[in-house]
């Protein structure tokens, strides 16, 4: 008889994600200690929000997609009402109305509609027939629009885009034709100007310091110029783990969240980077790999639009931190301190395990 001890139900989970998820918290921790000046508190936070991360994670990865499948309406219309509630009666904070509170907590809807969107995307094109018919396509831009339209309001305008994207990675991985892309990319070039007339002011300064950083260098082009200054500083071996001046004297801003990456490479130069996005490549490589050889449409579309959509949320921070982008405040995944963000990866990543985990063996 064994003294081992043994859960009453097989545990699933993915343990490839699970070791690649593991060294990006080591890694998370490491870079948020230098970054937050030694804070042991902030570190302590970050560790105790990946603890319940992790949980989140094992627990939706015991949950069949096909039960996924069938609430995926049900968690939708959940977001799109905690979202009007913002709007009504949320929390402001930093000039944003973004927050519900819940009394001991305050909740971000816009973060559940991360996988909501997604999620019921796959759900209404599975459900109609692939390839979409114009119909699909229809309803389905409307369940995209309709929440990007209320987070935008907020205003939120990098998860709004974030959203709209992964909406459109389950519309594109339906096999949409190019006819259709190249249509939807110009009417999106026509409406430039308007969506420029809508922007706030704070927002187009973003966009103006991207195209020249230097026409306002202390004012909306200075995040991008430190961070610029913090990469290129950090040469091919770093200048070593706590050692980012410009961290560390206070030129670099929000150096824990948005523009962390600019600190590690910094300190760990340009073979930290490259090892860096080694363990990124091989995360996104295999969520990719769940994708495809997932069993049903449903399990397949929402696993390749979590998997593209986690893709982009790097790149984007990467394009910000060094320049090729606008910043539009999207955190580096998996690194940047952050409580609601971390959950909702995660969360995204135990969809993932349990797609992976639940696939019929099927006899040949």
């Amino acid at each position: 008889m064994s003294g081992r001890f043994r859960l009453p139900f097989d545990l699933r989970y993915d343990k490839h994600l699970v070791a690649a998820l593991l060294a990006f918290s080591v890694v998370s921790v490491f870079v948020l200690y230098s970054a937050s000046g030694r804070n042991l508190s902030a570190v302590g936070s970050q560790v105790a929000r990946y603890v319940f991360a992790f949980i989140v994670m094992f627990a939706i990865a015991q949950v069949r997609p096909e039960t996924m499948r069938r609430y995926s309406p049900h968690i939708f219309g959940i977001g799109l009402i905690s979202l009007l509630a913002v709007l009504i009666a949320g929390e402001i904070g930093k000039g944003a109305q973004r927050w519900l509170s819940l009394g001991l907590l305050n909740v971000q809807p816009s973060e559940l509609m991360k996988l909501a969107v997604p999620m019921v995307l796959s759900w209404w094109v599975a459900r109609d027939g692939i390839p979409p018919r114009a119909r699909t396509l229809a309803i389905g831009g409307v369940l995209i629009v309709v929440p990007v339209f209320m987070i935008y309001k907020q205003p939120d305008l990098g998860t709004a885009g974030m959203i709209l994207a992964s909406g459109l990675m389950v519309l594109f991985l339906a096999g949409i034709s190019w006819k259709l892309i190249i249509g939807a990319i110009i009417a999106l070039t026509a409406a430039a100007p308007m969506v420029w007339a809508h922007m706030l002011d704070y927002q187009r300064a973003r966009v103006m310091s991207f195209l020249n950083p230097q026409s306002d260098p202390l004012g909306a082009g200075y995040h991008s110029i430190q961070s610029m200054i913090a990469v290129g500083s950090g040469g091919i071996f770093g200048k070593g783990w706590l050692d980012s001046s410009q961290a560390h004297l206070g030129y670099l801003p929000e150096r824990t969240t948005d523009f962390v990456f600019a600190v590690f490479a910094e300190e760990f130069g340009l073979l930290g980077v490259l090892l860096l996005f080694s363990l990124y490549a091989f995360l996104i490589g295999r969520c990719m790999l769940i994708a495809y050889y997932a069993q049903d449409a449903y399990s397949r579309l929402l696993a390749g639009a979590l998997a593209l959509t986690f893709f982009l949320y790097f790149f984007v921070n990467i394009g910000m931190v060094t320049g090729i982008l606008p910043v539009v405040g999207v955190p580096l995944p998996l690194i940047s301190y952050g409580g609601s963000s971390l959950v909702t990866l995660l969360a995204g990543f135990g969809i993932l395990m349990s797609i992976q985990t639940h696939r019929r063996i099927v006899q040949h």
